[in-house]
């Protein structure tokens, strides 16, 4: 008679047919997806009717093998292809493909997801997030650009933001100080007076002391008079003075009650910058500011060197009352020595924490020639350290008879006050003379001196950025600094298949699929990062369309075998009438 059978086993191959039709057309209509993974449907056989399992073979008779008859077509199950899709560049750094095994880890409301879809764009909070609006994790850095691996964090990439500036450590000069040059001998000598040939005198008679209040000196234009030169509230205004042709910073000092001459000559002795060398100059005269209360006579000494040589007029130095009039010049000079001997001056700029511009200059000077080699020596000062003494520090450096920079003084270390100005007080760093990026030598040809390399940076903003393969995000700010400012991670799994797709382009850890593995791109296997790119489906459409041809065929074949079915069915029924 006719078999139900057959019409529920051709039943069962429609049903898996059509939903292998569901994962080919879902294939097909992912082509264009982005990082899409195809599937592809397995068939198995349902349970057998065992009408006879076998029996083994004996000795006078061959065995038998089971009778079975199938009952169907089952679905054994779906599999996902995790194979590379092509990848296709997009010129925008933001998106990211990668090469090779791994996910991005991306969350959603506290919930990890996994995805190969990273055409990532940045919220209004400056973090990177998919299309779905999940959020890239990934190390982050500190304030000081290091990254923190080990805590997984959104990746935040502040562009227009963020700045960054930094204080200078290093600098390195370069080039050569002519040790034929004149030895220096002398510093200039200027002397502070009432007159042309006159000391400055107490308003109660006699030569001034250093103890002498400045509201007690007798102005110099009224000699004889008692008349006070100063009045409390005046300012002494220092303005003009030059050595070695380089302008002396400004610098003021205000009159009190207490103002005394040895605060003026501190003041003087700081805001000219002479510095001592701890011995007089060759020509026996010590660096510095004296007064001789012999004559009232203030004299001021500077160092040697035709750079340190000062310039210091009588309209240098003029008083201001509170009311801010110009009173003229304080005193009169009378400059009897100019400093001599081979000398070369240069300004070199730095950077501050803040990133603010620090200038400083430094003087060489030859000061000796023994048969050990060329002996300089260098003075450093600043108009920019935030104190009126304008002087850094001096020192000797040696050279030897090849003109090759002593080892001992290739290094000089200085340091600026930055009081009150918001930065890391002092600024420190160190200046280098022999360095693979510069030398400074002492040879018989001309002296020149310049800074060929500082680090540290002025302000800048963070305008751009870019991933490289190993994940790592760098920066690039507007002052040309690039930092880095995170790194991406990507997941691995045992079993990739056996994760599950939540929708989205995203998957979710699976009960077959094992835990993720994090790891940076390019170590335990990972795949690495192709920045400006994405990658694309994987479906291959020639294979699709053939197993679409299989499926029609399949389909068609079990439904004529429920036509059959029917018609003997319908000739059994015949058989009744």
């Amino acid at each position: 008679m006719a078999s139900t059978t057959a019409l529920f086993t051709g039943l069962s191959g429609l049903n898996v047919h059509a939903r292998k039709l569901d994962v080919i057309s879902n294939n097909i209509a992912n082509v264009n997806t982005t990082a899409f993974k195809s599937s592809r449907m397995m068939f198995e056989s349902l349970f057998m009717q065992n009408f006879s399992l076998g029996s083994q073979p004996s000795d006078l008779l061959g065995g038998t093998n089971p009778t079975q008859i199938g009952n169907g077509v089952g679905i054994a199950g779906v599999q996902r292809n995790f194979n590379n899709g092509p990848i296709n560049a997009t010129g925008d750094l933001r998106d990211l493909a990668i090469d090779g095994p791994g996910f991005f880890v991306v969350e959603r409301e506290g919930t990890q997801f996994y995805t190969r879809a990273g055409s990532f764009r940045t919220d209004p909070e400056d973090n990177l997030i998919t299309v779905g609006g999940e959020r890239l994790l990934g190390y982050m850095v500190d304030d000081d650009f290091n990254l923190q691996e080990g805590e997984l964090s959104p990746i935040n990439i502040p562009l227009g933001k963020r700045t960054i500036a930094e204080a200078t450590q290093n600098a390195v000069f370069a080039g050569n100080l002519n040790s034929e040059g004149d030895i220096a001998t002398q510093g200039s000598i200027i002397n502070i007076l009432a007159d042309a040939t006159n000391g400055l005198s107490q308003t109660g008679g006699g030569f001034i002391t250093a103890a002498t209040l400045l509201t007690g000196v007798e102005d110099p234009s009224a000699p004889g008079s008692g008349t006070p030169a100063f009045a409390i509230g005046d300012t002494l205004e220092f303005t003009g003075a030059t050595k070695g042709g380089a302008q002396v910073p400004d610098a003021e000092l205000e009159i009190t009650a207490t103002t005394t001459v040895q605060d003026l000559i501190d003041f003087l002795d700081a805001a000219l910058g002479i510095q001592g060398t701890g011995a007089p100059n060759p020509d026996g005269n010590t660096p510095g500011i004296t007064l001789d209360p012999t004559t009232g006579i203030i004299s001021i000494v500077g160092n040697t060197g035709t750079n340190n040589d000062i310039r210091f007029e009588p309209g240098d130095l003029v008083l201001v009352d509170p009311t801010g009039l110009n009173r003229g010049a304080a005193f009169n000079t009378d400059k009897t020595q100019e400093a001599d001997g081979e000398s070369v001056r240069t300004t070199m700029v730095v950077y501050d924490s803040l990133g603010s511009s620090v200038s400083y200059d430094i003087v060489m000077t030859l000061e000796a020639t023994p048969n050990t080699g060329p002996q300089w020596r260098y003075y450093l000062e600043s108009g920019d350290d935030t104190d009126v003494d304008i002087s850094l520090g001096t020192g000797l450096l040696q050279f030897d008879t090849e003109g090759q920079i002593d080892p001992d003084s290739e290094e000089i270390q200085v340091t600026i006050d930055r009081d009150n100005t918001g930065a890391n007080q002092p600024l420190s760093f160190t200046i280098s003379l022999n360095d693979t990026a510069g030398q400074v030598t002492s040879t018989a040809t001309g002296s020149a001196l310049q800074g060929v390399y500082w680090d540290g940076l002025p302000p800048g903003v963070l305008e751009s950025f870019g991933t490289g393969q190993d994940g790592e995000i760098l920066g690039r700010f507007s002052n040309g600094a690039i930092r880095t400012l995170g790194q991406v991670v990507v997941a691995n799994f045992a079993n990739p298949p056996g994760m599950v797709d939540a929708g989205g382009n995203l998957f979710e850890t699976g009960p077959n699929s094992g835990p993720p593995v994090l790891t940076t791109p390019g170590t335990l296997g990972s795949g690495l990062i192709v920045s400006g790119a994405l990658e694309q489906s994987n479906v291959d459409l020639g294979q699709e369309f053939t197993q679409m041809i299989l499926t029609s065929t399949g389909y068609s074949a079990s439904s004529r075998v429920i036509r059959t079915a029917d018609e003997l069915m319908q000739q059994l029924l015949v058989l009744g009438r």
